[in-house]
């Protein structure tokens, strides 16, 4: 075995399909090339231990935001107690601003961009020469229907116990500045039977839980609705063994007749991640982000009362010109239309995003450590910006668990945003934790919140009971619950 394919995921439930796509166009190297996954959290000596048990000469890393820092130190260590083995890295987090970076000045080369082509070509020079003078090699982008897809390779291990990546589409034309598919020049679709056949391969070795990675799987309705067709003919024939499917929508993109089609999926078969990321005018056109807020509104609006699916829809907050007030009249009018799930990030600077032009003018400090956090604005201080982060992370301990469904509509009111914004800073000044914060202590602190907020403390006790005891309001209620929280675990 010559060449080793390897990142550190986020968690074991995530199955790198970058990696799968490389092995499947490694052509004639393909026999001589493996993948081996792990996680971040383990111990960087056993990671090297066991990359050197493949006795590799080329070791391949997928470097990403969430995995750079830890990735750094492994192979710091794999060049210095086998420095003979050649690094190669790839993935968007080393694609852009790559010669400044740590892990960069360490690796052997690195591939930018698209890797399909260009890495299998760079490890056959590495292996049987010319040797290659350059360290930076710019991804070949071939045509989107040359690439071999990966799905194949995907284990029957992976298929029982992981979350399975697919792609139909690959890019984005849109130019949102804090995202990476903003570089993008369009999106590019795949052979539709191919993509297809592929899931139908996949679905009769016993998939059933598909996460769709396309930047805007609506943007083709037709497209939309013939895969939608597959997953609703599986349903159809096997109700009792559903398959479950993930999308990434754009949200004022909603027709009639993708309307029909949501509309037929039962519970528990359909989630849709959404992205508002900010409801101000302004600051959309600030970033670069075009979207009907009307539109978008009425079309989760529409998701939430008429479909069965899963909502999961995004907010940023940290934007260029987005202040606090502005954020959180955004954040109010994302919570009245009733999605399940609101996901309250802060933003981050990727590398190689147009966000970086507006730095000078609206005094964005970002960490200099990834995932590169912004850290003050003009608008927003530092000790603001950490009130926020705290916003998120408790929101995510209360409202996004599902397990306070009777007590959150109580807790917010009728200004969900500064109601529990205030609740965020009373629970950091008695608990100066964010994390590891146990269900029975979070609990007791709700209600112990509630009584400083005018609650009688068996009223706040008994509304926190009948949460606590498993029990959600009817609009609360998600059907095939192993199977919703096997997604959102992952």
């Amino acid at each position: 075995m010559s060449i080793l394919l390897t990142t550190l995921n986020a968690r074991y439930t995530h199955a790198s399909l970058g990696l799968r796509y490389l092995l499947a166009n490694m052509g004639a190297l393909q026999e001589q090339t493996h993948l081996q996954e792990f996680v971040i959290g383990a111990k960087a000596t056993e990671i090297v231990e066991r990359i050197l048990s493949y006795s590799p000469k080329i070791v391949g890393f997928g470097i990403y935001i969430w995995n750079v820092e830890e990735t750094t130190k492994v192979v710091a260590m794999l060049k210095r107690v086998a420095p003979h083995v050649a690094v190669v890295l790839g993935g968007p987090e080393v694609s852009h601003e790559t010669n400044e970076q740590e892990i960069v000045k360490l690796a052997d080369h690195v591939v930018t961009g698209w890797g399909e082509v260009t890495f299998p070509k760079l490890c056959g020079e590495i292996l049987h020469g010319p040797k290659p003078l350059m360290k930076v090699h710019a991804g070949v982008q071939p045509p989107i229907n040359d690439i071999k897809l990966p799905y194949s390779l995907y284990s029957d291990d992976d298929i029982k116990n992981r979350t399975l990546y697919v792609e139909a589409s690959r890019g984005c034309p849109f130019k949102c500045e804090f995202c990476l598919s903003a570089l993008d020049k369009t999106a590019w679709p795949f052979a539709l039977d191919n993509f297809l056949a592929e899931m139908e391969s996949l679905y009769q070795r016993g998939a059933r839980l598909f996460k769709f990675v396309d930047r805007t799987f609506n943007l083709n309705i037709k497209t939309s609705l013939k895969i939608m067709q597959f997953f609703l003919d599986k349903l159809e024939a096997n109700p009792d063994d559903p398959v479950y499917a993930h999308f990434e929508l754009v949200p004022d993109h909603l027709p009639d007749a993708l309307k029909e089609g949501i509309s037929k999926f039962p519970p528990g078969a359909l989630q849709f991640e959404i992205g508002i990321q900010s409801f101000n005018p302004a600051v959309q056109t600030l970033v670069s982000r075009r979207q009907d807020n009307q539109k978008a509104a009425d079309n989760i609006r529409w998701l939430t009362t008429q479909s069965h699916a899963h909502m999961h829809v995004d907010l940023i907050a940290g934007l260029p010109g987005e202040t606090v007030e502005s954020f959180a009249e955004g954040f109010n009018k994302l919570w009245a239309l009733e999605p399940h799930e609101i996901q309250f990030g802060i933003l981050k600077r990727l590398r190689g995003t147009p966000i970086i032009r507006h730095t000078q003018e609206f005094g964005m400090v970002y960490d200099p450590y990834a995932p590169y956090t912004i850290l003050a604005n003009r608008d927003i201080d530092f000790a603001t910006m950490q009130r926020l982060v705290r916003f998120a992370r408790y929101w995510d301990l209360v409202a996004n668990s599902g397990r306070f469904g009777h007590t959150l509509p109580v807790l917010l009111g009728d200004a969900p945003f500064q109601r529990f914004m205030a609740f965020a800073d009373w629970l950091y000044a008695n608990t100066d934790a964010t994390h590891r914060i146990a269900l029975e202590r979070l609990v007791a602190m709700v209600a112990r919140y509630l009584q400083t907020q005018g609650m009688d403390k068996a009223d706040a006790e008994a509304l926190l009971a009948s949460d606590y005891a498993g029990a959600k309001p009817k609009a609360m209620e998600t059907p095939a619950p192993k199977r919703q929280a096997r997604r959102l675990a992952a």
